[in-house]
């Protein structure tokens, strides 16, 4: 549905942008077993400064309403009738909101009307849109319940999204691996060091997920932590995936011989991940394709370009093979080199979901972007030459790739100077995760780009738990007056590790 911004602003004063940000878990209304109810919480995602999506997932076939204002007083609210949701749709739904104020607050009550017209419980939630002269602060991280490390709630639970939520971002933006479809969750998981960790349990995830309700489940499974909740509530969420959100290291094409399988084809469970995928997460539906990789722009100050390495891949390739290999397609590639020099942001972000420099092993084949071998690029390091050269030829300024992926955290700076391949602009890349899952690492770098090891932050021994606090997630914040780039690497409690401030180039 559309709301055009004379209505919204008509029905919605502006408000200050600095209000105090309420508790989401005070703001539920009683909930009525007779009513539509909402298990699963509310969220928001790919925020632009006029636009935005609302979610929420209830629990019968009903239809979703969203107050919105901008006073922080629901009695002005603007009334928004969304789509019917059913079984078809595992009764998720989602509202794109357009018409909105640049560098304004908005709040929103979600709801869902049962057939009656009759609203059930409603939970409050609130974004905002960036605008001009004011700063931008954004998390980043991935690997969410991977490694059969679940909700512990001896611990409370997926306590790093509280870490994140207490930095106050602006946005949260997921490197992939949103679930795990392919790790069982059990009750209890016996640690190398002696100790046990224990989960809550569904039903869903006591398996590899096959079918739609599978993959759907994983998803209501993290939704049921409360930290989970109260940072989507809060906090707009920029959402990828890699390869966790169908099986571990998959291609299209590929045909699996894991007996724990029963569907045998790659491609007819990556369409049933891909579903659960875009109904579970808020995120704009490029051109009613269902395209994941896309463009979020953040106001005057940052671009975000969230890729998509799963989709267009080849086969995962031997190391010693020359390629070109495809990981990002050429139809993603020129549109990446084509937005990124259109981009009037001073900062480009290329939200990448895997990384470039670091070797990641498939077995004895290559997962990622890089070989292992030094010298000049090979398989899949051929599509990254080429964005890169291009960047430079059509003076791409200010851009810093940011991932996830190898379940550890670490700062590369990337030179020509140092690399068999010359020609490119020196780059930042910075690797976050897990934020909840099994830590390892390091990894080893490749010299064909000439990246340089800044900072790393890895685990103590491999596959170590959350608990062992060695979570990590990434924060930026860019200034509007100097428009310097602060980027920092932190722990599962929130400390600093490693800060650095990048200062904009201009042409």
């Amino acid at each position: 549905m559309n709301l055009s911004r004379r209505q919204l602003l008509a029905a919605t004063a502006v408000a200050g942008a600095t209000a105090a940000v309420p508790s989401v878990t005070a703001a539920a209304s009683v909930v009525r077993r007779d009513r539509p109810a909402l298990p699963s919480g509310i969220m928001s995602g790919d925020v632009t400064s006029n636009s935005a999506v609302v979610w929420s997932r209830t629990d019968r076939r009903a239809r979703l309403t969203v107050d919105l204002t901008s006073h922080g007083r629901f009695d002005r609210a603007v009334t928004l009738r969304g789509p019917i949701t059913s079984a078809d749709q595992d009764y998720t739904a989602q509202l794109p909101l357009r018409g909105l104020r640049p560098g304004q607050r908005y709040d929103y009550r979600i709801g869902f009307e049962d057939a009656y017209g009759r609203r059930g419980e409603t939970l409050e939630g609130s974004f905002s849109t960036p605008g001009r002269n004011r700063p931008v602060s954004f998390v980043w991280t991935g690997d969410t319940a991977g490694q059969g490390y679940g909700i512990n709630p001896d611990i409370g639970g997926m306590i790093a999204y509280k870490a994140m939520h207490q930095t106050r971002p602006d946005f949260f933006l997921h490197s992939g691996d949103n679930i795990y479809a392919d790790g069982p969750i059990a009750a209890s998981v016996a640690i190398p060091d002696g100790t046990t960790w224990k989960n809550v349990v569904t039903e869903e995830v006591s398996k590899v997920a096959e079918t739609l309700a599978e993959y759907r489940g994983r998803y209501k499974y993290n939704l049921l932590d409360h930290n989970v909740r109260d940072l989507y509530a809060d906090v707009p969420i920029v959402s990828q995936w890699d390869d966790h959100e169908t099986l571990n290291n998959w291609y299209p094409g590929e045909i699996l011989t894991d007996d724990r399988y029963t569907e045998k084809r790659v491609d007819v469970l990556a369409q049933r991940s891909r579903q659960a995928f875009l109904e579970y997460l808020p995120m704009v539906h490029t051109a009613g394709r269902n395209r994941i990789y896309r463009k979020v722009s953040y106001g005057p100050l940052l671009d975000v370009f969230c890729l998509d390495m799963r989709t267009y891949r080849g086969a995962n390739p031997a190391p010693g093979v020359a390629g070109p290999v495809a990981m990002l397609g050429a139809e993603q590639a020129a549109w990446l080199v084509r937005e990124a020099a259109a981009s009037k942001a001073t900062w480009k972000v290329i939200a990448s979901d895997m990384p470039l420099g670091l070797l990641v092993p498939d077995g004895t084949e290559i997962e990622a972007v890089a070989n292992g071998l030094a010298g000049a690029p090979g398989g899949r390091e051929h599509e990254i030459a080429w964005v890169l050269s291009q960047f430079k030829r059509r003076k791409v300024r200010n851009t810093v790739w940011l991932t996830a992926d190898v379940h550890y955290c670490a700062a590369h700076h990337y030179d020509p100077s140092r690399a068999a391949f010359t020609d490119f602009d020196p780059f930042w890349e910075l690797v976050a995760g897990p934020v909840n899952a099994g830590t390892f690492g390091p990894n080893a770098l490749d010299s064909t780009f000439g990246p340089r090891l800044e900072f790393v932050k890895a685990a103590d021994f491999p596959n170590q738990p959350p608990s062992g606090g060695n979570q990590f997630f990434g924060h930026v914040s860019i200034d509007p007056r100097s428009e310097v780039f602060t980027a920092s690497l932190r722990d599962l409690y929130g400390k600093v590790l490693w800060s650095k401030d990048l200062p904009a180039a201009h042409h």
